[in-house]
């Protein structure tokens, strides 16, 4: 059975987080560490395929996804949690890290054959939209760790997880004491209460958004196809602008996927300044669509939390220029070259990675092929 197992790694208390630099180090050390395993050895002599894995670094230390043919899932989850230690140990400069978690938060083959093979009462929907709603109200059931001692009820599990938005406070969704609004910028009534909740909400929705762009990704690199011969279901990459839609193949899929991963990893460890790029943009866009639809979902979406969101939303965007990109009547305006030459067709898909300026962040993983030096575009 195909299992993907999510290694969660960080480094040693008290170290400094890794500067851009050196993210592109780890994440070139950690490939090639599981690109030497093609197989483990589980207990009683079970052979475990690795089949691939995917890196994300982040200041505090990475995420990793490991796909895998294991014969159960407490068998995958211990061996890819062992092989890892293992890939960090035999590396020198990662030696001190340490691996925090190594578990199946997704199963692929069962998800998909329950939704194509299930038959009878209790058969997911044919419809996209419910079983998306059934997953992520089955996400949000409380675990035994996270919510121990928490009520069975939805809004005590998603108002506990604000915290750990660490870059904002209470004011950045309309509460606390705003002051003074400038000209002309709405204003906001927000209790305490509506703003832990949408905070909580984009937490919640952040774990949620990047599982399923991780599926989005698998399912194109199954296919080796883009978004627009896709025949599979995705989650996400196909509510991305349409006109671009044959350009969303796997690799663009891995760099939106690390972008996700990057701004969320800002958003909670305190260290977001500004949107670094127009696919961050994107990303946000869709957490936004995510928080919404999960507060909803569970009828906790009042007119207040509503304007809590949208009051993060309005300090967060510096401009909503990128939304004419999903304007079909504007189809093929980068394509023109007097246009271009103005500079008016600065939104294409060329530039969709690329700092907005030197001093925002990009991760380098993600970044245009040019900032690294190649030259090469999408």
């Amino acid at each position: 059975m195909r299992y993907v197992v999510t290694v969660e790694t960080r480094l040693p208390d008290g170290s400094d987080e890794l500067e851009a630099l050196e993210q592109v180090g780890a994440s070139v050390l950690l490939e090639r560490g599981f690109d030497a395993v093609e197989g483990i050895e589980g207990p009683d002599g079970v052979e475990i395929d690795v089949l691939e894995a995917i890196v994300a670094v982040h200041p505090g230390g990475a995420i990793l996804k490991v796909f895998v043919h294991a014969p159960s899932l407490e068998i995958a989850e211990e061996a890819v949690g062992s092989v890892a230690e293992e890939v960090l140990e035999r590396s020198e400069l990662l030696s001190e890290w340490l691996v925090e978690s190594s578990e199946v938060k997704l199963h692929l083959d069962l998800t998909r054959e329950s939704l194509e093979g299930a038959d009878g009462p209790e058969a997911p929907s044919s419809d996209l939209e419910v079983r998306r709603a059934r997953h992520r109200a089955e996400a949000a059931a409380p675990s035994d760790t996270e919510f121990a001692g928490i009520p069975d009820d939805h809004e005590a599990q998603i108002r506990v997880l604000a915290p750990r938005l660490g870059s904002f406070t209470p004011t950045s969704f309309g509460g606390g004491d705003p002051g003074e609004p400038e000209e002309g910028e709405p204003t906001y009534a927000v209790g305490a209460e509506a703003a832990e909740l949408a905070a909580g909400a984009l937490v919640y929705a952040s774990e949620v958004l990047i599982d399923e762009l991780y599926d989005d990704v698998r399912t194109l690199a199954e296919e080796e196809s883009n978004v627009a011969e896709c025949e599979g279901e995705l989650w996400h990459l196909d509510r991305l602008p349409p006109r671009y839609a044959p350009k969303y193949d796997e690799r663009f899929a891995r760099r939106f996927l690390v972008t996700a991963v990057a701004l969320t990893t800002r958003f909670t460890d305190g260290g977001f300044d500004r949107l670094g790029c127009l696919a961050e943009e994107l990303v946000l866009k869709m957490l936004l669509e995510e928080a919404h639809a999960t507060l909803d979902l569970f009828g906790l979406l009042s007119g207040e939390v509503a304007d809590a969101l949208e009051c993060f939303s309005t300090g967060v965007y510096e401009n909503m220029d990128f939304e004419w990109l999903y304007d079909d009547s504007r189809d093929g305006i980068d394509e023109d070259p007097d246009l271009n030459a103005m500079g008016i067709t600065s939104l294409g898909i060329r530039t969709w990675f690329t700092p907005f300026d030197s001093g925002r962040y990009v991760h380098p993983y993600a970044a245009d092929e040019k900032a690294r030096g190649s030259g090469a575009e999408i």
